[in-house]
């Protein structure tokens, strides 16, 4: 990890929270990531700060087909100029306290090479060595990577001004892809959602994803897998076209924020376990397969000095330093990532005040997986927000729904040749009518209504508590929609950007309390609540029957697992002390659990 000093990253949070993360905390060393689905809100975001920084605009006409990935790239660019214009300022000052350039090597954590050769300066009297250190230290100095993502779900097709569709290189995902591609920036690009071989093989295009003269890849890959078998299927797709996968970040199914990709019943431990053991087959299985691209593209390629070993990264639910340090130091983990606790601290993320309020309010039962998303996805979602009172308001007119001013998560065409928002006024006053038609009763009635009412506009709702807090658009034309992980009900109040990286690498006082159980287990009560509502939805067919079973079998395995953890040395902060209780509950829970396979059907005795 290239003159990365820090061992966290700050992920991708919606569309607009970590938006502008990067021009908040890059110039201090720390990496974070961003998406770019939303170009419209980009490109307002690039206003803002063209106009706050005094860097001339580039306008963008709609009638241009590649206005989308020029709008991505200009914000990237000028992301880049702000970043690096905010850290040559840094590197000016002098080394006094409290100063930016103070922080920048007060935040890294303690055992960074860095960071001592920083404290033996502070130690050294006056003189000649205390300068050469200084200067020394100052040329050390490096920006954190400003990463972007890119949910390979959201890949439109687009249409020119005269109705005919656009070629393949103007959806959504890929003009994204182009943005990036062309931008100046130095750092990776995430891969979230799924596998998408048609976006994935658009990287061919572009030349910087390939290593140049002097074996250096410009922009790097970082896939988001849930599983080995995944990384392995997706690292073999790009070897195959001579592309390396810098990176592969796992993230817990359910315990994280945003859309939820619920494993098969295999949590994170395990998941994690079997990276740790498999991990060089990575390079094993993808170094021949890259070798055979360079040969048959008749490429120099120079196998002696051919050093690869992907990256593993992990997120979701890491609460404290202990947590965190099993993480690197029991599965091998090279970083980790912080994402919703980062909601809380407004030096890092864009959150408009009232949202705000809400985050450190919340308790358990106000934050919730829903079914609000568009793609039919199980959405992480909190009680009690703009978008959900907006859409509740909505609900009880005759035109329900969002006007769909975006258009990203459309896929539906019950009602029109082109696909359609199944949030949008136009899909849901004509669900509404079909429903109110239907031969059954009222209460059948209102449930279905009640689906159709919980899909949510997150294209816009999810930018605008940005647009809010930039002070860009009113917050009563702005509903706001935020994606918290369930982690966030442990920290209560707005934190400064020190405190909750001290809190990360174990200095001081820990933010959240004692009591707190073991992310492990956090993870493993989420999962049998999962499974609990896949009862009731699944388990007339042989097949569901196979999977719920499958299912069941993971998460005994699970827990098996984690009992063994609890018996090894617990790091400071780490409350391994909770598991087993803890797990034997949610074992009792998952065991009462009962399938009845002659029958073919799902009993439950609880």
């Amino acid at each position: 990890m290239k003159n990365i000093y820090h061992k966290f990253h700050i992920p991708v949070m919606g569309t607009g929270h970590s938006i502008d993360s990067p021009i908040r905390v890059a110039h201090l060393g720390i990496s974070t990531e961003m998406s770019i689905v939303d170009d419209i809100l980009i490109e307002k975001i690039y206003k803002y700060y063209s106009d706050k920084y005094s860097y001339p605009k580039e306008e963008f006409s709609k009638r241009d087909p590649f206005a989308r990935s020029k709008r991505i790239t200009a914000y990237l660019n000028l992301v880049n100029q702000i970043v690096n214009s905010k850290l040559d300022e840094i590197k000016k000052l002098p080394f006094t306290p409290q100063n930016e350039k103070t922080k920048y090597f007060e935040l890294l954590p303690d055992e960074s090479p860095l960071k001592k050769k920083y404290l033996y300066y502070l130690a050294l009297g006056d003189g000649i060595e205390k300068n050469n250190l200084a200067d020394e230290l100052t040329s050390l100095m490096r920006a954190g990577s400003i990463n972007v993502n890119i949910m390979s779900k959201v890949d439109r097709t687009n249409y020119a001004i005269d109705g005919t569709i656009l070629s393949e290189e103007f959806s959504d995902a890929k003009a994204a892809l182009r943005g990036y591609a062309e931008s100046i920036l130095d750092s990776s690009i995430v891969f979230s959602a799924g596998f998408n071989r048609g976006l994935l093989g658009y990287l061919t295009h572009f030349k910087d994803f390939y290593r140049d003269e002097n074996g250096y890849v410009k922009k790097k890959i970082i896939i988001k897998v849930s599983d080995f078998r995944s990384a392995l299927i997706q690292g073999k797709f790009l070897a195959m076209k001579g592309l390396e996968v810098k990176e592969f970040n796992i993230e817990s199914g359910l315990n994280c924020g945003g859309h939820a990709f619920a494993s098969q019943g295999y949590l994170l431990p395990a998941i994690l376990q079997e990276f740790k053991t498999k991990r060089e087959q990575l390079t094993n299985e993808f170094i021949p397969l890259i070798k055979s691209y360079y040969e048959k593209q008749k490429l120099f390629f120079d196998e002696a000095n051919f050093k690869y070993l992907p990256l593993i990264t992990v997120q979701g639910g890491i609460g404290t330093s202990g947590e965190a340090l099993r993480l690197i130091e029991d599965f091998g983990c090279d970083s980790t990532g912080w994402g919703s606790p980062f909601l809380l601290v407004p030096e890092a993320t864009c959150v408009d005040d009232d949202t705000l309020k809400l985050l450190m309010n919340a308790k358990k039962e106000d934050l919730y997986l829903s079914n609000s998303s568009p793609l039919g996805v199980p959405f992480n979602n909190l009680r009690g927000t703009g978008s959900e009172i907006w859409t509740e308001e909505k609900s009880r007119t005759s035109k329900p729904g969002s006007p769909c001013p975006k258009g990203f998560l459309i896929s539906d065409t019950q009602y029109s040749e082109r696909p359609i928002c199944t949030a949008s006024s136009q899909f849901q006053v004509k669900k509404i009518k079909d429903i109110s038609e239907l031969q059954i009763s009222e209460a059948e009635k209102t449930e279905l209504k009640n689906r159709v009412f919980e899909k949510v506009c997150l294209c816009d709702h999810l930018g605008n508590g940005a647009l809010i807090k930039l002070g860009i658009t009113p917050k009563m034309k702005a509903p706001q929609s935020i994606c918290p992980g369930p982690n966030i009900v442990w920290f209560n109040r707005e934190y400064s950007l020190k405190e909750m990286i001290d809190h990360i690498y174990g200095r001081g006082e820990s933010l959240v309390t004692v009591s707190r159980p073991h992310m492990f287990c956090l993870e493993l009560e989420l999962y049998v609540d999962y499974f609990e509502k896949l009862l009731g939805t699944m388990g007339s067919t042989p097949a569901e029957i196979k999977y719920l079973e499958t299912f069941k079998d993971n998460l005994q395995n699970g827990i098996d697992f984690i009992l063994e953890i609890s018996n090894r040395k617990s790091f400071p902060t780490e409350n391994l002390k909770s598991i087993p209780n803890f797990v034997e509950e949610q074992r009792q829970r998952l065991n009462s659990f009962y399938i009845h396979k002659d029958e073919l059907q799902l009993v439950a005795n609880y």
